[in-house]
């Protein structure tokens, strides 16, 4: 429909995007979704962001949401994390797609005046595909390597191939940034089946989050991009949790100083001048 930001094209392998006129609408909402607290921490410090009770209507809701200005632009900045896990009784961060999904269908739900949704996070990479340790990753698209259903029409479902929104310029203004395919499932290792889907989705990263984030916003009509920080080679000689937990911290800080400047080539751009 016109008042949508773009018409949802549905392919028989993946979800792709027709342009609209409002392809030229200013950004200055952006809505930023990130799994882990210690992911968001550097970057909500450095902008000064301010945390938001009671943001969501349901009290059940277990996300944190900070909000504050760009500066630059003075464009509008909102954070959401998925916040601690009280249900099972761990007090870790709510990973994975159930509360990913949640959380930015909740979010997009109370401020639909978000013109662009980033996914910032960190990521497995693949050495075949050229990642290394801190390498920054601009995602090109999504999909799914876990949801394997063999019946014709469930099977491209499962897969879920989402385009993200193109931004050659801001790998041109970036070079020391890279690109390509995020594929998503709700572990943090790997099977050798796995492997097999992984390869055949031409990841170049691996995550927990990217392609249910992904299916929301085309939900809601919203332009997506994913922001990804490589904490360990997926398809390298190290236990993939060693190595996430080794460099953690330091794909924080690096993600610090890689957002921003997403953020200032985004901000009061269009879409289609990214």
């Amino acid at each position: 429909t016109t008042s949508c930001f773009r018409k949802q094209t549905i392919c028989k392998y993946h979800t792709t995007f027709k342009m609209t006129a409002e392809e030229s609408k200013t950004i200055k909402n952006i809505l930023i979704v990130v799994a882990m607290e210690a992911e968001a921490a550097p970057f909500v410090k450095h902008y000064g962001l301010k945390p938001i009770d009671n943001f969501f209507d349901s009290k059940a809701a277990p996300f944190a949401v900070f909000q504050g200005e760009h500066s630059e632009s003075s464009s509008q900045i909102t954070v959401v994390t998925n916040g601690k896990d009280s249900v099972y009784g761990t007090n870790v961060d709510n990973v994975g797609t159930a509360p990913a999904s949640l959380v930015t269908f909740l979010a997009l739900q109370k401020l639909p005046e978000i013109d662009i949704v980033l996914n910032a996070g960190t990521c497995g990479g693949f050495k075949r595909k050229g990642a290394e340790i801190g390498n920054v990753f601009i995602t090109s698209g999504v999909a799914n390597h876990d949801r394997r259903i063999p019946i014709p029409g469930f099977t491209e479902y499962g897969v879920g191939k989402i385009d993200c929104i193109n931004a050659p310029k801001l790998m041109e203004t970036n070079s020391d940034f890279k690109s390509g395919i995020c594929t998503t499932s709700n572990s943090l290792d790997k099977t050798d089946e796995d492997d097999k889907h992984m390869t055949a989705n031409d990841a170049s990263v691996k995550d927990m989050e990217a392609a249910a984030i992904a299916w929301v916003c085309s939900l809601h009509q919203k332009p997506y991009l994913g922001i990804k920080v490589v904490t360990d080679i997926v398809d390298g000689d190290r236990p993939t949790q060693d190595e996430f937990m080794e460099n953690l911290g330091a794909a924080a800080k690096s993600l610090q100083v890689a957002l921003p400047k997403v953020l200032t080539h985004v901000c009061g751009k269009s879409i289609s001048d990214l």
